[in-house]
């Protein structure tokens, strides 16, 4: 009888059933590793060599801090993009249609304020759809960038986003107004973090109590270093042409 401890000692049969669990792991572990290394990836940024950044600015809540925010920025004649919820725009229709006035990019911040990614496929689908109607009949623009709540994100939202015909947006430079960190926190991070084809999150919900503050610096501070601003659809157009994209 064969002993049980030691591979060298099973049976024929038992060393084949061992080495077909052994194959199996080893496929397994690489799918997954394939899997994680293919994951789909929303635009953090965009390699060029350009000074140039977006500014941008998600709003979810209040009408206190949207209005300072918007001001700021025409007296410094930027352009920027922000991203807005569908309820938000519904709230307060004025404020949405100023940013579109401006000339400033509108994005969509979804409907719901939650992590998409606990949601199935249909129902990423319909929050994005909902965030897209309301933005659309306050401002008339058809959105085409979404930046999620809270940044969340797996596979399948990804997915959901770009068969609505979107493109997901995020970060490289996180301000951290959200926070409220204190005004030079804010102000120092953007200045230092900030380079060529950088996105940067901002917020002008009225849960950040510092943004308006710091937001006349960190714009000093970039134009300083030579940065000029432009919104993300306009950094995109920087991004290198993908290969087989050339003909398209």
């Amino acid at each position: 009888m064969p002993k049980v401890f030691g591979f060298v000692s099973l049976s024929p049969k038992a060393k084949v059933m061992w080495v077909g669990i052994a194959a199996l792991v080893i496929l397994t572990s690489s799918v997954l590793y394939v899997q994680a290394y293919h994951k789909l990836k929303p635009v953090y940024e965009v390699p060029t060599d350009k000074k140039i950044v977006a500014l941008t600015f998600d709003i979810s809540w209040g009408n206190q801090t949207p209005m300072p925010v918007i001001e700021i920025l025409k007296e410094n004649d930027i352009k920027c993009t922000f991203f807005l919820s569908g309820p938000w725009v519904k709230q307060y229709p004025e404020i949405a249609q100023r940013i579109k006035q401006d000339g400033h990019e509108i994005g969509s911040h979804g409907y719901r304020h939650i992590n998409l990614s606990n949601l199935s496929k249909s129902e990423i689908t319909d929050e994005i759809a909902k965030a897209h109607l309301n933005i659309k009949e306050v401002t008339g623009v058809e959105a085409k960038l979404i930046r999620t709540p809270n940044g969340d994100y797996n596979d399948q939202v990804i997915e959901a986003i770009h068969d609505s015909n979107y493109e997901a947006i995020q970060w490289t430079t996180d301000s951290l107004d959200w926070m409220n960190p204190g005004v030079n926190t804010i102000i120092e991070r953007v200045s230092k973090k900030a380079h060529p084809g950088d996105i940067i999150l901002m917020h002008a919900s009225d849960t950040c109590k510092q943004t308006q503050e710091s937001l006349p610096v960190v714009i000093k501070n970039l134009k300083e270093q030579g940065y000029q601003f432009v919104t993300v659809s306009e950094l995109l157009k920087e991004a290198p042409v993908k290969t087989g994209d050339q003909d398209k």
